[in-house]
């Protein structure tokens, strides 16, 4: 809106040449994150008020951590917060012509509506398990794949208009067209090796991604500030990806897939970080506030979507891998569980909780230990993914 605006100005006048900033992607990436983060700090203690007012208190599961029972009441949906900051910070520092700025919105609010619903059943109707799990995945299914028929075209062409022209080729051609290398499933640490997926397996892949980015965040949201945070961090990470792929210099430099447009994502990566870091602010142990799903949901989908765009899934993966490990987890204990049950008459478990901070604080770690340890972790992590930059 913002970069609109400067434009049409400049057009007017010279006198209004200073505003030629806003052309800079940098410079609207920073004043976005700022923008996200005051937004967050200013917007937060009136979110917060408002949920104690409409007792919008977190239930919390009477099988789950004992130490965890007096975090019953504290006001959960706070990810609405995070996606409001976001939001209004993208639509006013991003170029809104983008197609990619705008999938990436909605399919954050997508996801963030189906947490929207889980959390109101939780705190409304009283009921800790919220939105099934046949539902929820129902519709996270819907969104992923729709969006991933759109990416699919999208990442292949330079315009919708194309990308139009590419979905009825496909359709013409009998459901068998092929896709440029940069469609390919990329590995790290390898120049120019790019494995051919086809229109069938992009769409799996970018559907298993999206979904299961979105969920395992949605795990790791368990502790105080323990998802919010790596959630910065893989975000801002990806950011640097989204300005290399956008950038035909640096992208041809680098040995990366050059994607049209994918630069823009910075803005919408960096509003990420401001609205996380102002959301810590109230997150932060003890909480005043949980983001819910809503918040985890929204942000996991973001994740998931901007890696498919630059064409990092498998990079993704390392970075985020607390909330791999936090998804493992938890398919491993349920697993292991009803294969002992069938076999033994009586359920087993790998750890002694699920997902996996329960299973450290179980072992004697603090909430603030098991928290500051994964971030740590993340950061580490987080730094092999950028090597990845240049180690290829």
């Amino acid at each position: 809106m913002l970069l609109s605006l400067a434009q049409w100005l400049q057009t007017l006048s010279p006198e209004f040449g200073f505003f030629r900033v806003f052309q800079y992607l940098t410079f609207r990436a920073v004043m976005a994150s700022l923008t996200a983060l005051l937004i967050g700090l200013a917007a937060g203690p009136a979110v917060i008020r408002r949920l104690r007012e409409l007792k919008i208190g977190q239930p919390v599961r009477g099988y789950g951590m004992e130490t965890h029972l007096v975090k019953s009441g504290t006001p959960t949906m706070g990810g609405v917060l995070i996606l409001i900051a976001i939001m209004v910070s993208t639509l006013l520092w991003a170029d809104l012509s983008n197609r990619f700025v705008w999938i990436v919105l909605l399919v954050t609010l997508g996801f963030g509506a189906i947490g929207w619903v889980d959390d109101w059943r939780k705190v409304v109707h009283k009921d800790p398990e919220g939105m099934r799990s046949r539902e929820k995945y129902f519709w996270q299914s819907a969104i992923g794949l729709l969006a991933a028929l759109y990416l699919v075209f999208s990442i292949s062409e330079n315009s919708n208009l194309r990308v139009l022209e590419l979905f009825l080729n496909w359709v013409r051609s009998g459901f068998d067209v092929n896709l440029p290398p940069k469609a390919g499933l990329l590995l790290p640490f390898f120049k120019e090796v790019s494995y051919p997926l086809g229109v069938l397996g992009f769409v799996i892949l970018t559907y298993l991604v999206i979904v299961g980015s979105s969920n395992a965040v949605n795990l790791t949201d368990g502790l105080d500030g323990l998802a919010i945070m790596p959630v910065v961090m893989v975000g801002s990470s990806l950011g640097v990806f989204a300005y290399v792929a956008g950038s035909a210099v640096f992208s041809k430099y680098l040995f990366f897939p050059h994607i049209p447009g994918s630069g823009e994502l910075l803005i919408f990566c960096s509003a990420m970080m401001g609205a996380g870091l102002a959301f810590l602010w109230f997150n932060t142990h003890p909480a005043q506030v949980f983001m819910g799903d809503v918040g985890a949901l929204a942000l996991g989908a973001a994740l998931g979507t901007i890696a498919v765009i630059v064409r990092q899934e498998i990079v993704l993966a390392i970075m985020g891998g607390i909330f791999v490990v936090e998804a493992l987890s938890v398919m491993l204990q349920v697993s292991y569980f009803k294969y002992t049950k069938k076999k033994f008459g009586q359920g087993r478990r790998l750890l002694k909780m699920a997902p996996l901070h329960h299973h450290f604080e179980k072992h004697g770690w603090k909430e603030t230990q098991v928290v500051v340890r994964f971030w740590i972790i993340t950061m580490l992590l987080c730094l092999v993914g950028l090597s990845t930059l240049k180690l290829r």
